[in-house]
């Protein structure tokens, strides 16, 4: 029987790495979010490649509803088995980086890299033309990609609701 998005089993997993700088800030972060919704959340730490096979093998024992996997470079670097995991392991995973939904994984959103790059472009471009750097103002990323893998979907037996289909900025099929 297909699942609803919004109505998901068991705890919320965060997967994090207990060695980056901002983990504590990314720890509140989720503490906070969890108790502002009252969903139950489970954090999970992994900070080499073994501790993620432990960190879902947790994820099973707690009957996780859903993994967010947090940015991290261990995570991009493992991201084929991550995936992997989460499809072995039937846990729906959203993540940061559409590459992530490209590799299988049920959905990504973040930051949409082949703007930053533009924009890195742009930046070069008028230092080139001989702005000094510290003269140009601070520009944070302002567009963000929402990508929904539904063959994923499918194979997690998840429905995932026109509504949420029609806000994806790519689906893929």
């Amino acid at each position: 029987m297909p699942r609803e998005l919004e109505h998901l089993p068991g705890p919320f997993a965060v997967l994090l790495n207990p060695n980056r700088p901002d983990h504590a800030d990314q720890t509140r972060q989720v503490q906070e979010a969890a108790a502002s919704t009252g969903q139950q959340t489970q954090i999970l730490l992994a900070s080499n490649e073994s501790d993620i096979d432990a960190a879902f093998a947790t994820a099973v024992q707690l009957h996780a509803g859903v993994m967010l996997v947090a940015t991290d470079q261990l995570f991009n670097s493992q991201r084929d088995k991550i995936v992997a995991l989460s499809a072995r392991q039937a846990i729906p995973a959203i993540y940061e980086q559409r590459e992530a939904a490209l590799a299988g994984g049920l959905i990504s959103y973040g930051t949409n890299y082949r703007d930053g790059y533009r924009q890195v472009g742009v930046y070069t471009g008028r230092i080139l033309k001989g702005e000094k750097p510290g003269d140009l103002p601070v520009v944070q990323s302002s567009k963000f990609e929402f990508v929904i893998n539904l063959k994923t979907a499918r194979a997690l037996g998840i429905e995932v609701p026109p509504s949420l289909s029609a806000e994806a900025d790519e689906i893929i099929e």
